[in-house]
């Protein structure tokens, strides 16, 4: 058995110009595994090509204050991201393949540690009616339902989005 054992270098940073394919990438990774039964043939309706240019421009020229993009790193790939407005984590993706590694966690901590610098003192975020991982993943980390939904119009369904919140 060895003495030290190689471990992965992980980390999260504020994303920068460059990242805005593999945030892109990710998302319709996530969204293809985690919520093709709710979502349906909108997934793959996508236009990536412009959520590329929409994710290049919330990385290079955010709307305003409050708003940024943080994305994961294992090693020098990036692996996920969140996407931070004032009081509310819009998004939180992880490549399906680096799921369970402590990414979200990280993700998480990383985007309340800034919403905090920013003077908030909740976090708002939404799930997806149907995403059971997502709903454990929040519960474990303190955020709870708080009675608000909403429905989207995907142009294939409506789907249900519920809001959960923590003090913070």
């Amino acid at each position: 058995m060895a003495l030290f054992q190689e471990t992965a270098d992980v980390s999260v940073r504020p994303a920068v110009p460059g990242d805005e394919e593999a945030v892109t990438r990710i998302q319709v990774e996530a969204w293809r595994t985690t919520h093709a039964d709710v979502l349906g043939g909108a997934v793959d309706a996508l236009d990536t090509t412009a959520m590329t240019d929409r994710w290049a421009d919330a990385i290079s020229r955010p709307p305003g204050p409050g708003f940024a993009v943080l994305v994961a790193l294992d090693g020098p790939t990036v692996v996920g991201f969140a996407a931070v407005a004032p009081g509310q984590v819009m998004s939180l993706e992880v490549a399906p393949h680096a799921r369970r590694g402590g990414h979200g966690s990280r993700l998480l901590a990383a985007a309340v540690d800034r919403l905090r610098t920013d003077g908030e003192s909740e976090v708002v975020t939404w799930v997806l009616d149907g995403d059971d991982g997502r709903e454990r993943f929040l519960s474990s980390s303190g955020l709870g339902p708080d009675g608000t939904e909403r429905a989207l119009a995907t142009g294939v369904r409506d789907v249900v989005e519920r809001r959960w919140s923590a003090t913070i």
